[in-house]
């Protein structure tokens, strides 16, 4: 596949080849200002401090010789078309989750979550210390993209409903916001997905056009305001149990740039990855808090509801086995993800049971 051969003969890529002479990163003075697009409306909980802080390590590390502008959601492209605007070459970069984009390739989804997939620390051993930064490279030079992890909000939360699931038929017919790997289980258990940008959820929600969503987790849900519709909280699911965010450049950009601003872009990705974890995790328990005090009925999932998620899940990632990379790149990170919890549990699950029983 040679995605910019496609693009450059394509109606959609004429038009896009004309967006790159327009949108060739600005000369600022004594460097060059990029264009950050981002799936986030500005100040959304979480994911928009995590593209600003991503911008701001890249102008500090490149001590002045690179300038970042974000362009919100809607801004200059949509939220989920952020993926074309920077593999065309009409935006310079995107800070998103790349699990929006699993019409391009599902193998994005291991860089975003997928169901009953790796945690934020699992994530990282495989990115990190396995193949799974290699294979984001070999997967983004497919559509013109140099990509970085560039953070996780860890686990996430089951989501809100407007009526308790006891079993898994209970899911049968509800219209659901969850995007991604984790989407595709769900439509398995007789749900009607929806996959909207994040900053339309509230709307949607209160009309009635969802019957539930997923989110993030506390923090972000609270600011979300997700409480004042429903008071039906699942804190924990299966769909997301490490969610990533991704930092992509177009490639013919990335490759324009010095060794030193590459480090940097690279740098700055692996400083803002470890920080949005941290940011959504020390959040997370007063807000669950705060929800309790608003009379949201903080609840979990049965057994054989669970059990169903299993199933479903598996299913939806063996069905997109394609005999290439995605194959490649599952059995990598099904093998990490079982070297990694076995001394995981083997260690920290058996001192952290043992730490809470014993001290509280």
């Amino acid at each position: 596949m040679d995605r910019r051969s496609f693009l450059k003969t394509s109606a959609l890529g004429g038009s896009a080849a004309a967006a790159t002479t327009l949108a060739a990163p600005a000369l600022a003075q004594g460097g060059r200002t990029l264009t950050m697009v981002t799936s986030w409306p500005n100040g959304m909980a979480g994911v928009h401090d995590s593209a600003t802080f991503c911008k701001n390590r890249i102008e500090a590390l490149s001590d002045g010789q690179i300038k970042v502008e974000i362009k919100a959601a809607g801004e200059l492209v949509g939220a989920f078309e952020v993926f074309d605007a920077v593999s065309s070459g009409q935006a310079d970069m995107y800070h998103s989750s790349d699990y929006y984009f699993v019409n391009q390739h599902p193998a994005f989804a291991f860089f975003s979550t997928v169901p009953f997939g790796m945690t934020a620390q699992e994530q990282i051993n495989w990115y990190y210390h396995g193949e799974g930064a290699a294979f984001h490279d070999e997967l983004g030079e497919i559509f013109g993209l140099k990509m970085f992890l560039v953070g996780n909000t860890g686990a996430q939360s089951g989501g809100w409903f407007r009526k308790e699931i006891n079993t898994p038929e209970d899911f049968q017919g509800l219209k659901f916001r969850m995007p991604g790997l984790g989407g595709v289980a769900m439509g398995k258990l007789g749900v009607s997905v929806q996959n909207i940008p994040g900053g339309e959820v509230y709307q949607a929600l209160s009309t009635g056009a969802l019957d539930g969503t997923e989110w993030v987790g506390p923090w972000a849900d609270e600011k979300a305001g997700f409480y004042e519709i429903t008071k039906i909280y699942y804190t924990a699911g299966f769909h997301e149990p490490g969610a990533g965010l991704s930092l992509a450049l177009n490639r013919d950009l990335f490759d324009s740039l010095t060794p030193f601003q590459q480090q940097v872009m690279e740098s700055a990705a692996a400083e803002c990855n470890q920080w949005t974890l941290a940011m959504f995790l020390s959040q997370n328990s007063a807000a669950l808090s705060r929800l309790a005090s608003e009379g949201v009925r903080i609840m979990s999932f049965p057994d054989p509801v669970w059990d169903a998620f299993g199933r479903a899940a598996q299913e939806a990632l063996e069905e997109n086995r394609d005999g290439d990379i995605y194959d490649r790149m599952l059995d990598s990170y099904m093998a990490s993800m079982r070297t990694s919890s076995s001394w995981l549990q083997a260690s920290e699950g058996t001192y952290r049971a043992q730490r809470d029983r014993v001290i509280g």
